[in-house]
């Protein structure tokens, strides 16, 4: 793997990629540390210590949310617009066919809602978020700006939604003129940025705490990592390969067909969208009783404490309702990105067929009786990689390091996407890649 690493920079075309790629990181870490004027930090760390939404948005930001930077926001309006146009190719027919049969045409007309929808996002969130900050009073009464006005705080507004735009276009370059999804590594950058923060907190914590066994539940802690990245990258590689024959056709004097190939049915159709929807439900209600005030009556302060307490990550209520929450999004979103329908009418259309299995309705059948099999495994062990950080950190007491599910599938699934299309690269060019 590192021989194959230090190839890939004997390609001039290559290593000008990967440079670009750097260079994206360098101008993302910038963005990250450019401030919003006119805000107490102060008082705005005393704000997301407050609210568990806050803190699982920050650590796709880099530590741009605890900065209140202009990439407050980060791309999560890009990825909120990418998945609601995902959904609306779904519901809308004109989309359907833009997206099916529109060609390079349809995906960049497509490519260029998602651009509109994400600024329209990022606008809406934009406002929602400094019209609610504005009125925050800590309780001595002060507040989280430092300026005020309608100019001041259209200013905001505007230094955040550009950021978003910013980020945007940065994702898009590193993808045209880089190796790798753009938007995707940006991401990457964004979680791996606070891991340095959390092994600080980590060493820190093991210099102070009175626990003789605390370096051996480290050590513990980072073999249950290792075992989570091992399991995460076999369900990301993990496909089940579909034989399909296509039949000889002759046209002229020429015969086309004939040969045998294969549907490969990812076993993680779902990514990381499922853990994401279901770990930003389990955090509203949490979020919503940061709004409960002294007057409004100890009634609701004992609402508010029945909530967290079983809306804690270690209570057994929160687990459960988060394992469930993740295998019903899984069986969700795997219908919506692999359309079967579509891909037995395809085969039909240019004259494959699985041995054995007669073309149209039997085919579909087929195929929907495998997917409901790979679904089942898929949902089952993202519900198992969800939940096992939580015990990790119970069980281990290593609460400094931050394991989240959300965050290693991301960092494992952009890696090997990145190292799979520089392996491409290499091999094209003869040189030896990455994987023996």
């Amino acid at each position: 793997m590192v021989g194959g690493f230090f190839s890939s920079f004997r390609v001039k075309e290559l290593r000008d990629r990967i440079l670009f790629v750097m260079f994206g990181f360098f101008v993302f870490v910038l963005t990250v540390h450019l401030s919003v004027p006119g805000v107490d930090l102060k008082k705005w760390d005393q704000l997301l210590s407050q609210g568990a939404l806050f803190s699982f948005l920050g650590m796709f930001t880099g530590g741009a949310l605890n900065r209140f930077s202009i990439g407050a926001m980060g791309i999560t309006p890009y990825i909120n617009a990418s998945i609601i146009m995902q959904l609306l190719t779904v519901v809308i027919p004109k989309l359907h066919e833009l997206q099916k049969e529109g060609g390079e045409m349809g995906r960049r007309k497509l490519g260029q809602y998602i651009r509109f929808l994400t600024m329209a996002l990022a606008l809406l969130q934009a406002t929602m978020m400094i019209v609610s900050l504005a009125k925050w009073k800590d309780d001595a009464g002060g507040t989280l700006f430092l300026m005020t006005g309608i100019p001041y705080f259209i200013m905001v507004i505007l230094s955040l939604t550009a950021g978003t735009a910013f980020l945007m276009w940065l994702g898009e370059q590193m993808s045209d003129k880089g190796i790798g999804n753009g938007v995707s590594l940006i991401i990457f950058g964004g979680i791996v940025l606070r891991y340095p923060v959390y092994i600080k907190q980590t060493l820190f914590y093991a210099k102070v705490a009175n626990d003789p066994n605390y370096f051996l539940k480290l050590i513990l802690f980072g073999v249950v990592a290792i075992l989570l990245v091992m399991a995460i990258i076999m369900l990301t590689q993990g496909q089940r390969k579909v034989p399909v024959q296509y039949a000889k056709r002759v046209v002229g004097r020429r015969v086309f067909g004939g040969q045998s190939t294969y549907i490969p049915i990812r076993v993680n159709n779902a990514g990381v969208i499922s853990i994401i929807f279901a770990i930003s439900i389990m955090y509203l209600p949490q979020t919503f009783t940061q709004f409960v005030r002294p007057e409004m009556g100890s009634m609701w302060y004992g609402i508010v404490s029945f909530i967290n307490d079983i809306f804690s990550p270690r209570h057994w209520f929160y687990n459960l309702m988060y394992a469930l929450l993740v295998i019903f999004f899984t069986y969700f979103y795997s219908a919506i990105t692999f359309n079967i329908s579509d891909v037995a009418d395809n085969m039909k259309k240019y004259g494959g067929f699985i041995p054995g299995i007669r073309p149209g309705r039997p085919t579909v059948e087929y195929l929907e009786k495998i997917m409901g099999r790979i679904t089942f495994v898929s949902a089952i062990s993202l519900a198992f990689i969800a939940v096992a950080p939580t015990f990790a950190m119970s069980v281990t007491g290593v609460t400094s390091f931050y394991l989240g599910s959300t965050s290693m599938l991301i960092i494992v699934g952009v890696a090997l996407d990145t190292m799979q299309q520089i392996e491409a690269r290499l091999v094209m060019r003869h040189y030896q890649g990455f994987m023996k």
